[in-house]
């Protein structure tokens, strides 16, 4: 008769290293970090630009950034990115943020 194993009995673990688990498995703390970066993002660009850009990711410490027309894409690139990129270093003190890459894409607008 083969014997079964038996782990020792673990005794109760704290909340937070099991809430830390989920979190990772079900990806909640990556989308949270998302939108905190989209909301971020919105608050430094502003009310003007914000519906015609969106957050692709961050990766390697550049922010990508897709934008709905060339032209707008032209203006942050030449003529908002020091400011962009300095506002949002202040509001991401924890995060690297080396650049911004801008590319252009299509910007849906979001039903209300």
């Amino acid at each position: 008769m083969a014997r079964k194993r038996t782990e020792p009995e673990r005794g109760p673990e704290a909340l937070g290293e099991v809430l830390g688990r989920l979190f990772t498995l079900r990806g909640w703390g990556r989308r949270q970090g998302r939108l905190h970066l989209e909301q971020v993002w919105a608050d430094v660009v502003g009310s003007e630009f914000v519906a015609h850009t969106r957050v692709e990711g961050l990766r390697r410490g550049v922010l990508e950034v897709v934008v709905g027309s060339a032209v707008l894409l032209q203006e942050l690139a030449h003529f908002h990115k020091r400011r962009l990129l300095e506002g949002l270093r202040s509001r991401l003190p924890g995060t690297p943020l080396t650049d911004l890459r801008f590319r252009a894409g299509v910007i849906e607008k979001k039903s209300e």
